[in-house]
């Protein structure tokens, strides 16, 4: 127990994010290595600039949406406790074991899930309208046809249970309750 502290260089709030997202010392010191390495001015932040140098993101047909994740409205760094927190989002959520409550959990399923959300609901009025699910397919896909449209039309349809016109987040669970989102939301270094 306490060679997580030994193991652990000054890292600023290390213990706390420890308990906060259920990761493993090794795990913080992992992240903290990889923030420091994005961050090559030694700001102490991350700008978007930084994650774009990431190879993985630079071929994802949806990276600003991805790394417009990182950023709380109207910021445009991130700190390294906040990196680890959205980096939670992609931990097995078996391995926070410790946290009290799961349903808050940066890695349980539903905070997954209402990440996911947030990816499509740009405009964060709690629904996924029809523009916003036809930007992520044609951000996806590369192509703008009819084809899309009907598909979004479907979607809509099947998963506008309350039939306003768009998804709201307990309709968007709804219809991933079948989909391992742990194993959708992961990374390897991670599990």
């Amino acid at each position: 127990m306490g060679s997580n502290k030994s193991t652990i260089p000054p890292i600023p709030n290390a213990q706390e994010l420890m308990q906060e997202t259920g990761f493993s010392a090794s795990h913080i010191q992992s992240l903290y290595e990889r923030f420091e390495q994005l961050d090559q001015d030694g700001r102490g932040a991350l700008r978007v600039e930084d994650f774009e140098v990431l190879s993985g993101l630079a071929v994802n047909p949806i990276k600003d949406r991805i790394i417009g994740a990182f950023f709380s409205p109207g910021k445009d760094s991130v700190d390294f406790p906040s990196f680890v927190r959205v980096m939670a989002h992609f931990q097995w959520s078996g391995s926070n074991r410790n946290k009290t409550s799961s349903q808050d959990a940066y890695n349980s399923p539903n905070s997954k899930l209402r990440f996911l959300f947030q990816l499509y609901d740009q405009d964060r009025d709690e629904k996924i309208s029809r523009g916003e699910m036809l930007q992520v397919l044609q951000e996806m896909l590369g192509m703008e046809d009819e084809q899309l449209q009907s598909i979004v039309e479907k979607a809509i349809q099947e998963a506008d249970l309350d039939q306003d016109g768009a998804i709201s987040f307990d309709e968007f669970k709804k219809c991933l309750e079948k989909v391992n989102i742990d194993e959708k939301m992961k990374i390897g270094f991670l599990c």
